[in-house]
């Protein structure tokens, strides 16, 4: 007894030490996050902010790494397997209506209450727009404190890490809680409708810190680039810069963790608002719609604009010594390769690809022939493919 007592004491006293370790974290990150927030950005003090910027980050690491350790695997309630052309996630804070739109857009059964909290796992529906499948996955709603696991909502956040596009649902009555839902997503590393930045770090065994860049830069400067490096250990390295970043983005850059996503945002519940009230908002949010899945009003423009904002193409097929198939396309993200459709098609077809033959905006003439896959690929082109 005396011995089973004397683990439960040690284990008691690691579990305090791992507690006080993590409020002091928190508490450095909380005072770093107010200094920056004081610290007017010029010129003058942009090298100091980037420091402290990059400070946050790595103790913001620290504290993931912290809080993750020894912690279960994912709760399978969260876990879909992707299905059709794209998938999308449905995000907002909870009574959003998340459940009633899904409904309404696709032939998911969510449960639909009066009350928070009614969806308590993640429930996919299928909707078909123009020929495409689109995944629409709705999940629990997230709360303040999300990222940092407060409600599940690390869990939540997650799923957007293998989405093609967020669906950000923003209650017409509650318009304040559209910031704090970004800044969730931001803290989870997702950074919405932006390009991963064209920077490359490439680290060496001597010869100090090099930095080239190919644009002016005016969001930041050499100076702040290379102090900001080293604050993450890097002593040598060549540092090359395609495009005008700030230091948030070179941070992003160093970190490599990032998920590059888009997104569309959704006003809902636009029926329990004026007209005048409904203006006011989108002038603030500048939304992407104004809907009402309870009322039925403007589903069709919503089917509509998450097929726009999703970037899809058609591609049309055809056989060998046939006419192509012009009834039904294969839909394609744009920008899409011949190796992307091998891909979708069957993956054995990239492995016993000969070459292919294309008609439409792609090819200088009709049915020209293409030897390699890297070949991109427009609206409306014909593709025929020829496989060992």
């Amino acid at each position: 007894m005396a011995g089973k007592q004397g683990v439960k004491t040690g284990r008691k006293k690691v579990v305090e030490q791992v507690e006080r370790k993590n409020q002091s974290l928190n508490e450095k990150i909380v005072d770093l996050e107010s200094e920056i927030g004081k610290t007017k950005y010029n010129k003058r003090t942009q090298r100091a902010v980037g420091l402290m910027k990059a400070k946050l980050a790595m103790l913001k690491q620290r504290a993931t790494q912290r809080s993750s350790a020894g912690k279960a695997a994912g709760d399978d309630r969260f876990s879909v397997r992707k299905t059709g052309d794209a998938t999308c996630v449905l995000l907002g804070f909870p009574s959003v209506g998340k459940s009633t739109l899904l409904n309404k857009i696709t032939m998911a059964k969510s449960d639909v209450g009066a009350y928070n909290f009614t969806t308590l796992s993640a429930v996919p529906g299928l909707l078909n727009h123009k020929f495409a499948k689109i995944q629409i996955i709705d999940v629990p709603g997230i709360v303040s404190g999300a990222a940092s696991g407060r409600g599940r909502g690390k869990e939540v956040l997650s799923m957007l890490r293998s989405a093609d596009l967020a669906i950000i649902l923003i209650d017409a009555i509650y318009p304040q809680h559209y910031e704090a839902i970004l800044q969730e997503i931001y803290e989870t590393d997702i950074r919405l409708n932006q390009k991963k930045p064209d920077a490359r770090i490439m680290k060496k065994e001597r010869g100090g810190i090099a930095i080239g860049t190919t644009v002016k830069l005016t969001k930041t400067d050499k100076a702040t680039i290379e102090a900001v490096a080293r604050e993450f250990r890097i002593s040598n390295a060549d540092i090359l810069i395609r495009e005008d970043i700030n230091i948030d983005q070179f941070i992003d850059i160093i970190e490599g963790n990032k998920n590059y996503l888009k997104s569309l945002v959704v006003i809902t519940k636009i029926d329990l608002i004026s007209k005048e009230k409904l203006k006011e908002i989108s002038s603030l949010i500048k939304p992407d719609i104004c809907v009402s899945a309870e009322k039925d009003i403007a589903m069709e423009d919503l089917k509509e604009s998450i097929y726009q904002k999703l970037g899809f193409i058609s591609i049309f097929l055809k056989e060998v010594n046939k006419k192509p198939d012009m009834e039904e396309p294969l839909i394609m993200f744009k920008d899409c390769t011949i190796k992307d459709v091998c891909n979708k098609l069957h993956k054995d077809f990239v492995t016993k690809f000969k070459f292919a033959r294309v008609w439409g905006k792609s090819a200088k003439f009709d049915g020209q022939i293409f030897h390699k896959m890297d070949k991109s690929l427009q609206d409306g082109d014909i593709l025929e493919l020829h496989i060992r």
